[in-house]
């Protein structure tokens, strides 16, 4: 099966670390969503605090092989899939894939 990406999502490496997360993640929890705003959104919601309150996070990727991807690595996988980027030559962005 071919490795796909299926949605936005952020990786808050320093919170509680969730029960059902991607298979290549070791702790925390990824909030995943259409567009990285809206995962911000979600988070401040949940916990009440803002986006800098919650330490070390990544911007990225979920694919259908349940893995958290980084925006280099999701950009790799996008094009592979013989996608264009729109906006960066190295970088995915949530709107480049809706």
């Amino acid at each position: 099966m071919t490795e796909k990406i299926i949605c936005a999502a952020i990786w808050y490496k320093d919170l509680e670390r969730a029960h059902h997360r991607p298979i290549n993640t070791p702790g925390g929890i990824v909030f995943c969503g259409h567009r990285h705003p809206h995962i911000i959104s979600q988070i401040n919601a949940v916990t009440g605090k803002r986006q800098c309150e919650h330490g070390k996070y990544i911007d990225g990727f979920l694919t259908n092989k349940n893995r958290f991807v980084d925006r280099h690595e999701g950009a790799k996988i996008w094009i592979e899939n013989g996608n264009k980027l729109s906006y960066n030559d190295t970088i995915l962005y949530s709107e480049d894939i809706y």
